[in-house]
């Protein structure tokens, strides 16, 4: 009743032109190809899964429209020095993607969301900030993983395992969360110019000049991919020398950072602290950043025949990974203990006598500003933020900060506009030239902020942070469980699937951060105080959310072979792709995808549901 693995049976052999497969040998007892027993048959099947190969191995797309590894591959070292034990110099060629991936841990709206919880909890929910970045490392690894094994990028496997309208709303929920993230990187930038330049550039020209070095940055890639790596490597080290040198001159007590670190407890803490520890965890898991993370693995030139050379590949990727997270954990860590420090319990009154004879006064007196006879607690942001370095440290630890932010947001916004490109290409299979695709990606995030900077004030632009990391947040099942469910399914990953350990702390892990996030959208709404007609939307809108979260875990629980589902006519009817099998029984072991039906071929290449 259910088709057997015409499409995929081909995974992870290896194929010699005019040579016999794995595959061959499997249709025998499948009968999947029972009827083609003449050599020409062979031979012409072979020639095609041999073109299969080649082409699904990279992305349909031609090597001139993709994005960032197109022009070259990193090789990596196999000699006799490096094939005894752990080496460095491997180490080093696979190193790249993992720290541009923890890029999107160090974005302004993390930055941002660092100092409000750092002011509003002090030290206590430092722990909630260490624990988030190892979810988000467990999440990465799998998404990495996806990506190596495979050679397809998560938004290539949903365009192949998912029917047409799910993987279009698929896409559309991504480029959102994209959307979300890179306003607050824009925003991000535009402040901290706004900053440096001390309010001599606009927000909305700050907006301008980061759509301009913008697509600069992006096109160095021609010049190099690792000097391309280098250049965000350089990124991440002002991020840490200026966010370092802010936590030195600040001094905090090291004995109640490591206290917050390491004691999961949060004693005498309200409602509003708990929000700020949900905002947390919103804000470091970005869904947007797990189809980032399985595309960048593909630029290194990993032998995919080879399962020796797939789990070395996995390996290091891994440690890589976990190293880059590990530094932008100690990055985020700085934020938090600088203004956790300095602005914890204080009052808009408190910083404006630090601020009195200061060259930054007036912009004090302007932002740290309220209806209580400046009484009430700081609600602190960015801007305020630099202000009260300013005010406290001196005009140089402002200016610093300033640097910071910028490397933040220009860093972020760059490997942003990536994670659109590579949305686009494989939830799409769109055919653009490549600059054509930078800047739909640009505009569609630049436009709406752009009028949000030319016509609001800095205070409306900050306090946009709470509302978008709910809207991202919205969209991390959309990520979370297509990752999940493809590197479950022994059909697509071989002997690399998940085990039955792996698959349960990454569901339940997933369960708990989902319904963190949601409640942090709940409370978000709630403040919002939507009525009437608003409300009756946004209630559909939540009934439609929580179909097709449903669908997508049905379709999960058929990836990890559950014959029940795998059975049904309705799900094969209506969640299976036509041409898939998630049979275990006909799983092979290699790691190029590769199709041996020419008609199914021209299907998928058309954008139809093959």
């Amino acid at each position: 009743m259910f088709k057997d693995m015409s499409s995929n049976e081909g995974y992870h052999n290896k194929i010699e032109p005019g040579g016999g497969s794995a595959g061959d040998e499997q249709s025998t007892s499948s009968g999947a190809r029972g009827s083609h027993g003449s050599a020409a048959s062979a031979a012409a099947a072979n020639s095609t899964q041999l073109h299969q190969q080649i082409l699904n191995e990279n992305t349909y797309l031609k090597a001139s429209k993709q994005a960032y590894f197109s022009d070259e591959k990193v090789l990596i070292p196999d000699d006799d020095r490096t094939n005894i034990g752990f080496s460095f110099r491997k180490l080093w060629a696979f190193t790249g993607p993992g720290f541009l991936m923890s890029i999107a841990y160090l974005d302004p709206g993390n930055i941002e969301s660092d100092l409000q919880s750092g002011a509003a909890a002090k030290y206590k929910i430092l722990w909630v900030l260490l624990w988030a970045t190892v979810l988000g490392l467990l999440m990465q690894r799998l998404a990495a993983r996806l990506g190596v094994v495979t050679g397809l990028h998560l938004a290539e496997m949903c365009y192949r395992q998912y029917k047409r309208l799910p993987r279009w709303i698929l896409w559309i929920m991504i480029e959102i969360a994209i959307i979300g993230s890179d306003m607050q990187e824009v925003i991000g930038t535009a402040i901290a110019i706004y900053l440096l330049s001390n309010k001599v550039v606009p927000l909305w020209g700050g907006v301008l000049i980061t759509i301009v070095d913008t697509f600069t940055f992006l096109f160095l890639d021609k010049y190099g991919l690792r000097k391309l790596e280098f250049l965000f490597g350089f990124l991440i080290t002002v991020m840490a020398i200026t966010f370092g040198y802010e936590y030195i001159v600040s001094a905090p007590n090291q004995g109640a950072v490591l206290e917050g670190m390491f004691v999961p407890w949060c004693s005498d803490c309200n409602s509003d602290v708990l929000l700020q520890a949900v905002g947390v965890v919103g804000a470091v898991i970005m869904p947007h950043n797990l189809y980032l993370h399985s595309a960048l693995v593909k630029s290194r030139d990993i032998d995919r025949r080879q399962p020796k050379k797939v789990s070395e590949a996995n390996f290091y990727f891994f440690i890589e990974a976990s190293i880059a997270l590990f530094v932008s954990f100690i990055i985020n860590l700085f934020v938090v203990a600088v203004f956790a420090h300095g602005m914890y319990g204080k009052t808009n009154r408190d910083v404006l006598d630090v601020c009195t004879n200061k060259s930054m006064y007036e912009d004090a007196k302007l932002s740290f500003t309220d209806n209580h006879n400046l009484t009430d607690i700081i609600n602190a942001d960015l801007y305020k933020g630099g202000l009260f370095l300013g005010c406290t440290f001196g005009a140089a630890a402002m200016y610093i900060w300033g640097v910071g932010i910028l490397a933040a947001g220009q860093s972020s916004t760059m490997t942003g506009t990536y994670a659109g490109q590579f949305s686009m290409e494989g939830f799409l299979n769109l055919q653009w030239p490549r600059w054509c695709r930078v800047l739909v990606t640009r505009c569609i995030a630049i436009i709406p902020t752009f009028c949000l900077a030319m016509f609001s004030k800095m205070e409306d632009l900050t306090n946009m942070n709470d509302i978008l990391n709910a809207v991202m947040s919205l969209q991390l099942p959309f990520a979370a469980i297509p990752t999940i469910a493809f590197t479950s399914c022994a059909a697509i990953m071989g002997e690399f699937v998940n085990g039955i350990g792996n698959k349960i702390v990454a569901i339940l892990l997933t369960i708990v951060v989902i319904g963190v996030n949601l409640y942090f959208v709940v409370v978000q709404v709630e403040s919002l105080e939507i009525v009437g007609g608003t409300l009756a939307v946004v209630c559909i809108f939540a009934i439609l959310y929580i179909v097709f979260v449903i669908y997508l875990v049905i379709h999960m629980a058929a990836c990890m072979g559950n014959k029940w589902l795998m059975n049904s006519r309705w799900v094969q009817r209506w969640v299976l792709p036509s041409q898939n099998s998630f049979s275990i029984k006909n799983a092979n072991s290699t790691y190029a995808r590769i199709s041996t039906n020419p008609d199914t071929d021209a299907d998928i290449m058309d954008g139809e549901d093959a």
